[in-house]
């Protein structure tokens, strides 16, 4: 039972850790939109990954000798996703701007409970149905904004199609997490991810970019901050709720949005509207009431002690 007069803080710091990590997951959108101005899409990518599996083998060097078949098999899956969801999504980030492909990509959220139902035969809650009539809703405002139509530009169909193998990745991470070495498979499906970009340069015809700071910078910066993001959402999930965590991850697109306006990109207000239906399906898309207040009840109950170490 709780002291007379203890007052509950606003946010926990898990909480706030994982505001700042999305407020940074949503800064890379822009950063990948002025890096593919200097650089291939596939190029970029792979050159991204592969800086962000090689600072994740010195990060778990200690735990990568006992690696295991099963290990690379799954990290191979869940890199296969990431080379098609984050490789789309770049060459989507070539014609569209940082914040219009922010918003597109939140549609993950909402598609990753129809998924399951395709694949896994567990339906929907009425709130998820709800959260992806609001998410196509705000796609159809966002996409053709000047006429409200249903007309798509490339770039937009990539971004898109990305949002498939993403919700795909997130099913994957869910299926594996218990059976596996969360470090050794995230060394491989960084790498995975890379390498796979890298091969598809010849089968599209990407040469190699000229030499400039602007991608090699933005690379390395964006593998350092995958390996960050990571670590922070592995500590912080150990003592919030999947239902908290992903209202705050909602939140990107809106990071992404604020950082764009910052940088000059402005959408007209009926996109500005699709975009605040598609955050709110995603966040409706995830709500669970009655989990939530288990969850509240159960809160502080098990510490990090608690939670399984591999």
């Amino acid at each position: 039972m709780p002291k007379i007069g203890t007052r509950k803080r606003l946010l926990s710091k898990q909480e706030l850790a994982l505001v700042l990590v999305t407020a940074v997951w949503g800064s890379t959108f822009l950063i990948v939109h002025i890096a593919v101005q200097y650089s291939g899409p596939w190029f970029f990518v792979g050159m991204r990954f592969l800086a962000a599996g090689v600072i994740s083998a010195v990060i778990f060097a200690r735990v990568l000798p006992g690696m295991r078949w099963r290990e690379i098999g799954a990290g191979s899956a869940i890199g296969v996703m990431i080379f098609l969801g984050y490789g789309l999504q770049t060459v989507g980030l070539q014609t569209i701007n940082s914040s219009t492909s922010a918003f597109i990509t939140a549609l993950y959220v909402p598609l990753v409970p129809v998924l399951q139902w395709i694949v896994f035969r567990k339906p929907p809650r009425l709130l998820t149905w709800i959260g992806v009539a609001l998410a196509f809703t705000g796609l159809m405002l966002i996409a053709d904004p000047t006429s409200v139509g249903f007309t798509f530009g490339e770039g937009e169909i990539m971004t898109l199609i990305s949002t498939l193998p993403i919700a795909a990745e997130i099913i994957l991470i869910s299926v594996f997490a218990r059976k596996v070495n969360v470090g050794r498979v995230t060394v491989v499906q960084l790498l995975v991810a890379g390498l796979l970009a890298m091969l598809t340069m010849p089968i599209v015809g990407e040469q190699l970019p000229a030499f400039s700071w602007v991608w090699v910078v933005s690379a390395l910066a964006l593998g350092a901050a995958s390996c960050i993001i990571q670590l922070t959402m592995n500590w912080a999930q150990r003592s919030i709720s999947p239902t908290r965590a992903t209202i705050i991850y909602a939140g990107e697109p809106v990071w992404a949005g604020i950082i764009g306006r910052i940088a000059g990109d402005r959408l007209p207000a009926i996109a500005i509207l699709g975009a605040a239906f598609i955050v709110a399906g995603a966040v409706v898309s995830e709500l669970n009431p009655r989990k939530e207040a288990e969850a509240e009840r159960n809160e502080g109950q098990v510490g990090p002690e608690g939670h399984e170490q591999r």
